[in-house]
């Protein structure tokens, strides 16, 4: 079955909390309304699920920024990595019960804010695009701020997926990759540009009711190759058997759906070799150059996480027929086991 393009503004959930069917399938820009995840009482919490994720790469730092409500707690992430010496700062904060943390029901609907002892983010979004401000202090004591816009050209395309894995367990998601950035970022006492045309903003955007134990893959890169605008999108292992993917790549701003899972090739023993992801038109080659691994266990939840950064090549091949090649796209790939 080809899953549904949708063309018009549609509710996630029906009055009664359930999935709405009429919600299920993609679409080329957000156009789900979410407000009913979180609203619903005392029926589904716990499995209620938002966040906003947004990474930038620069040409000389990768930056990002994690605001969540996960119904039990808040958990919050401030992060950058300078691409030269290979060294990292950030600040984490798992606030239980959940606290400091403001979160829109719907994309766009609002501010984002996310505040603990050590971080504080701020999203914001207008017409021209999305403001993405934080402050946090590491580990080590070092100062960390960064003020930068994810601009938003007209016409850009992002991808809205609903994946339906029963009508009480589903999940709302829009990735959008290749946003200009510019900006700057603080670490202690420099400040660097982030600057514009070399500088690549990609957002997670989700809003869902979750299964306890989930498993995932997750990668994406941008930037320009062969004199086009590329952003790559690609999605493996939690949206199989529902009959959606998240995979997808935009030219240029013009978005490519594949209703195709996709096949990952990597090695769990040694994350930094290359990765392969085939299939839907895709052949691209993943080549690592820092694994981000983070291990955690409170109460209930648990993550382990390796989230590798490094840069993509290959090719895509779109119904056109036409190849587009693309070389040292900065991004990323990941595989994540959830329980929470």
């Amino acid at each position: 079955m080809t899953l549904r393009e949708l063309t018009e503004p549609v509710s996630l959930t029906m009055p009664d909390g359930r999935l709405n069917p009429e919600a299920v399938g993609w679409a080329r820009q957000p156009m789900v309304n979410s407000d009913g995840i979180g609203r619903d009482g005392k029926r589904f919490w716990g499995r209620n699920k938002r966040w906003e994720y947004w990474a930038v790469t620069t040409p000389t730092h990768i930056v990002a920024l994690t605001a969540s409500d996960i119904d039990y707690a808040a958990v919050d992430e401030v992060w950058v990595f300078d691409r030269a010496t290979l060294q990292t700062w950030g600040a984490t904060a798992t606030v239980v019960p959940r606290g400091g943390v403001k979160i829109p029901g719907t994309l766009g609907n609002g501010p984002t804010r996310a505040a603990a002892k050590n971080l504080a983010i701020a999203i914001d979004d207008d017409d021209a695009g999305t403001r993405l401000r934080a402050r946090a202090v590491a580990k080590d004591g070092t100062r960390l701020v960064f003020d930068i816009v994810a601009e938003l050209p007209p016409g850009h395309e992002r991808l809205a997926v609903v994946v339906p894995w029963s009508e009480t367990r589903f999940q709302y998601t829009v990735k959008d990759v290749g946003r200009p950035a510019e900006g700057t970022l603080t670490i202690g006492t420099e400040t660097y540009a982030v600057p514009v045309g070399e500088s690549w903003a990609t957002l997670d955007h989700g809003r869902g009711r979750w299964p306890y134990e989930m498993r995932w893959n997750w990668g994406a890169g941008a930037g320009v190759s062969h004199g086009k605008t590329i952003g790559l999108q690609v999605g493996g292992k939690w949206t199989v058997g529902t009959g959606s993917t998240e995979n997808a790549v935009t030219v240029d701003g013009r978005l490519h759906y594949i209703p195709h899972e996709l096949n990952w090739e990597y090695d769990i023993e040694n994350w930094q070799k290359p990765w392969r992801i085939t299939g839907g038109g895709i052949d691209a080659t993943f080549t690592p150059f820092y694994d981000k691994a983070s291990h955690s266990k409170l109460l209930v939840l648990s993550s382990r996480t390796d989230q590798c950064f490094g840069t993509w090549s290959g090719t895509f091949q779109p119904e056109s027929g036409e190849i587009i090649k693309f070389d040292n796209l900065t991004g990323w790939a990941e595989e994540v086991h959830n329980r929470w």
